[in-house]
């Protein structure tokens, strides 16, 4: 299958890094200092949300009232800056993006900048162009960061390819109107509705051509 394109927008949790191990370890970690219970476990781990809105799902309105809230995204964010081992790039991004112009190609994350800075430096990536939480006031699935980051590079969103793991970031993708590449790392593939649906990066290329994007997905 190949997509024509102006611009490929990733996603970096589960799509482009694979930091799962942290991540367990880390809200874990929050979880038991809140007093939280194995039943609230599955409710936290929504992959492709930002840690602000799990957090209000999951803590009650008087604990997130005068500071509350603040405060705990302040530990988590402590904790996960504190934890990177074991975040490695997935198999075949490091491929990909290093076929991809500087300028036709962003990271699209639900994390803090600090917090994606830290992650991409631990797998050995980094990213020319970073749109992450504290860039936006709604997060996926709102399309307002997958938009954001079409206008800072210049390019229409119709012409934007976003490669997501979450069901959440697909809908968002949807929503402003771009098409979009599924990958399986954290989602089953009945799970995710997209143009394409991959196990892995390692079935994506890109070519350059002037002006765009040829995109080809090993279905």
């Amino acid at each position: 299958m190949d997509l024509a394109a102006d611009a490929l927008l990733l996603d970096m949790d589960g799509t482009l890094v694979d930091s799962t191990s942290s991540v367990v370890r880390c809200w874990t970690t929050w979880m038991t200092e809140y007093g939280l219970t194995a039943a609230d476990f599955a409710r936290i781990f929504t992959h492709g949300r930002t840690a602000a809105e799990i957090i209000q799902d999951v803590l009650p309105a008087e604990r997130l009232a005068d500071g509350g809230l603040a405060a705990a995204l302040h530990r988590i964010e402590e904790l996960e800056l504190t934890d990177t081992e074991g975040t490695v790039a997935l198999p075949g991004v490091a491929a990909l993006l290093g076929s991809l112009p500087a300028d036709r190609w962003a990271v699209v994350t639900s994390a803090t900048r600090a917090l994606a800075e830290m992650r991409l430096k631990a797998a050995g990536l980094s990213a020319p162009l970073l749109v992450a939480a504290d860039d936006v006031t709604l997060g996926k699935p709102d399309p307002e960061p997958f938009l954001l980051a079409a206008v800072r590079l210049g390019v229409d969103p119709a012409r934007c390819v976003v490669v997501e793991d979450a069901p959440a970031g697909l809908a968002a993708a949807r929503a402003a109107g771009m098409r979009s590449i599924a990958v399986t790392t954290t989602h089953t593939a009945a799970q995710l509705t997209a143009d394409a649906v991959v196990d892995g990066l390692h079935r994506v290329w890109a070519t350059p051509v002037p002006g765009s994007l040829r995109v080809r997905v090993d279905l």
